[in-house]
């Protein structure tokens, strides 16, 4: 929530103004006391004269009070409001012994509308930064937790409650999708991830979740296959928004790869960074996180959220390499390497999507391949799709939100590397080169009805060990803020 006030506190120990990039500010109510006056008009003038370039400085009014001074670009980018906050909230963290601040909106001289929409993103991005996963934290909780709490003063506080509650909508899905990607695997097992999936029908998002045997009924063997090895039973759960009731739309469709810990299977991983593979559920995650954002802001859309849940373990019972299995396609599928298992999980959920749903789109999200790290880094997501509208409609959702993604190709050629000489496919490329395009062509295979299609390889992005704009290091939420966008501005 919002916390408003009609003044300064006196008894808070830092405020902040907004001034353009001329050092500029206006103060139309007189809010700032005559002494602060003069003490910011002089420190502005000393940063004009130095032609000073941070975006954010500060100036001691008193010794129990700071004024912090965020200067403001006359032109930026669409997200450079929410960057703006997540910077000044990493700025003011440097002060341990400050954790309220009041900010003073209406000192930088925007029209009303442009007022609302700046500062309900850069709330937005302040708040998206001040994220933490502390549960499991014992020791000096209470300092861990301390909270940096923002008091708005502003003549337009309805507007920017009003408006900031879309935002909030988006922070409360990043949020849970940062929450599930963080949770250890002990905790975060298919079925408890279930358990948590299942709260959100509250919300009025309509869950079901497919068991071992219902799945096996249907014959989603390829992802059963997956999880045989874990004592811990495998998912297939679908998560319904129905925003547009009356409507006869066809709905969007979001599946996402939910292997809550993979060892790599028979096809063992290297012990080093090992823990690291509890984030290989994060394509699900945000796909839950975006079906929570839905919910909450009541988006008029009629939407599908589908994950595979599973454990891939090496137990007695686990899938080996050479094995074949028949997908709910009906493909057959030669397993040469059992730690390729995230396209197996994404290709029975792509083929149960399409059949059961019709949907207008499918946007798979996961963290497939290492390759698209080699590729990429920690800057785009991989694009792959059959579809251009859809394409460019992702990647320019990407650049409105800075969430980047780059589209990389598909071709017939590359189907040869994935060709089994036993079975319709094999679910690696042994000849090597291409990993993270041979296995959206992989995925491809089943699409079967032509249906606009993408896939996000998310590998580099769902998760960092350095801080960014908007997320303090380790889980990023990424896809959530990407792919609400895109529905927002094409689809709604």
């Amino acid at each position: 929530m919002l916390s408003f006030t009609s003044g300064l506190d006196p008894d808070s120990g830092a405020f902040a103004i907004f001034v353009t990039e001329k050092y500029e500010y206006k103060d139309k109510k007189n809010i700032l006391s005559n002494d602060a006056v003069k003490k910011i008009n002089s420190f502005l003038s000393v940063l004009k004269e130095k032609k000073e370039k941070e975006d954010i400085n500060f100036i001691d009014i008193s010794d129990r009070q700071k004024c912090f001074i965020i200067k403001v670009k006359n032109k930026y980018e669409s997200y450079f409001p929410q960057e703006n906050g997540g910077t000044f909230f990493s700025y003011i963290k440097k002060f341990k012994d400050i954790n309220k601040v009041d900010l003073y909106l209406d000192s930088l001289g925007f029209d009303k509308d442009k007022l609302v929409s700046f500062f309900s993103e850069f709330v937005f991005g302040f708040n998206l930064k001040s994220y933490t996963f502390n549960k499991y934290k014992t020791l000096n909780k209470n300092k861990i937790d301390t909270k940096i709490n923002l008091k708005i003063i502003t003549s337009n506080k309805e507007k920017i409650k009003e408006r900031y509650k879309y935002y909030d909508s988006i922070k409360e899905g990043v949020f849970l999708t940062r929450d599930l990607v963080s949770e250890p695997p002990n905790v975060l097992t298919p079925k408890a991830y279930v358990y948590e999936i299942k709260k959100l029908s509250k919300l009025g998002l309509k869950i079901k979740a497919y068991d071992e045997k219902e799945m096996r009924k249907l014959g989603l063997n390829a992802l059963l296959g997956v999880g045989q090895g874990s004592v811990n039973e495998t998912y297939l759960v679908t998560i319904e928004w129905n925003g547009k009731k009356n409507s006869k739309q066809n709905p969007l469709a979001f599946v996402g790869k939910g292997v809550c810990f993979d060892t790599g299977g028979i096809s063992i991983k290297p012990a080093r960074f090992m823990e690291e593979m509890k984030y290989d559920m994060a394509g699900s995650a945000v796909v839950v996180g975006l079906l929570k954002s839905f919910a909450l802001r009541k988006a008029k859309v009629n939407a599908v959220g589908v994950v595979g849940l599973v454990e891939n373990m090496p137990g007695g019972n686990a899938q080996r390499p050479g094995d074949i299995v028949k997908s709910y396609s009906g493909k057959t599928i030669e397993v040469l390497n059992t730690d390729a298992e995230g396209r197996l999980v994404l290709a029975d959920a792509l083929t149960f999507t399409e059949k059961k749903y019709k949907p207008k789109f499918i946007i798979d999200l996961a963290t497939l391949t290492g390759a698209i790290i080699v590729s990429l880094g920690e800057e785009y997501a991989g694009l792959f799709s059959n579809n251009d509208e859809l394409s460019k409609n992702i990647f320019k959702a990407g650049e409105n939100v800075n969430e980047k993604v780059w589209r990389l190709p598909l071709h017939k050629n590359y189907d040869k590397l994935i060709d089994s000489k036993i079975a319709d496919v094999q679910n690696i490329n042994y000849v090597g080169g291409a990993g993270s395009v041979t296995a959206a062509q992989f995925l491809q295979r089943f699409i079967k009805d032509k249906t606009p299609w993408a896939h996000l390889d998310i590998a580099g992005m769902a998760f960092s060990k350095k801080a960014a704009n908007l997320n303090p290091g380790g889980a990023t939420g990424f896809g959530v803020r990407l792919l609400n966008d895109l529905v927002k501005e094409n689809y709604e």
